[in-house]
């Protein structure tokens, strides 16, 4: 009966320390990301605003670069900014290697927009990857015909399967369109479920096969 109770108390313990484990370290890991997050905008502004000042102000980097963004946001909702920055935008593509890495990081920003405003991601599609019989979710990009020189004809689809916890490190696929699974989800519930490793998951997966003359959604 001891040998029991033992049992059942430190089995317990052992449930109670990993439900805590289950609590903390998301909250941690949350709490240093936005704390490595917040130092970086902050240490950007603030030294030179404290010397303007003259004394040292915790996080007025951080406000101020809020006050910035607010501030282009603003810009961009009447003529004279969107000239604005459509004139710096063009400025930005006239210098060689500041184009390519500009224009890489905002398709990237565009692609993972929140919700369907995304310009990149069209459709979430589940396709058999990387054998038959396993499947994985990717993103629609773009479609792609394919001829070759002995006259075969394929459409293809452009998808990208981003990497969690990371989604910037995934990889293009090329799958055969007929061979894709068009899910009923919306840009925003397939990179969660993707980037949530599965967690989050809608109650039933439900979609349909995509044919060759269906296009994706621009």
């Amino acid at each position: 009966m001891s040998g029991q109770f033992q049992k059942s108390f430190f089995g317990q313990i052992r449930t109670l320390f990993l439900r805590g484990i289950g609590v903390l370290i998301p909250v941690g890991l949350t709490y240093w990301f936005f704390e490595a997050l917040l130092n970086a905008v902050d240490g950007i502004l603030r030294p030179h605003l404290e010397r303007w000042i003259g004394h040292q102000v915790p996080g007025l980097g951080f406000l101020s670069m809020i006050v910035l963004i607010l501030l282009v946001g603003l810009l961009t909702r009447n003529l004279i900014g969107r000239l604005f920055l459509g004139w710096f935008e063009n400025l930005l593509t006239t210098i060689p290697f500041v184009r390519s890495v500009y224009s890489a990081i905002k398709e990237l920003v565009g692609a993972f927009a929140i919700g369907d405003k995304s310009k990149t991601f069209r459709q979430v599609i589940m396709t058999e990857y990387p054998r038959p019989g396993l499947y994985c979710i990717g993103f629609v990009t773009n479609e792609m015909p394919f001829r070759s020189a002995e006259g075969i004809s394929k459409d293809f689809l452009n998808v990208y399967i981003p990497n969690p916890p990371n989604p910037t490190s995934g990889f293009l696929v090329l799958i055969p369109k007929d061979e894709a699974i068009k899910l009923d989800l919306s840009i925003e519930e397939g990179l969660k479920l993707v980037l949530s490793g599965g967690i989050v998951v809608p109650d039933v997966l439900t979609g349909s096969r995509l044919v060759s003359d269906e296009r994706t959604r621009p």
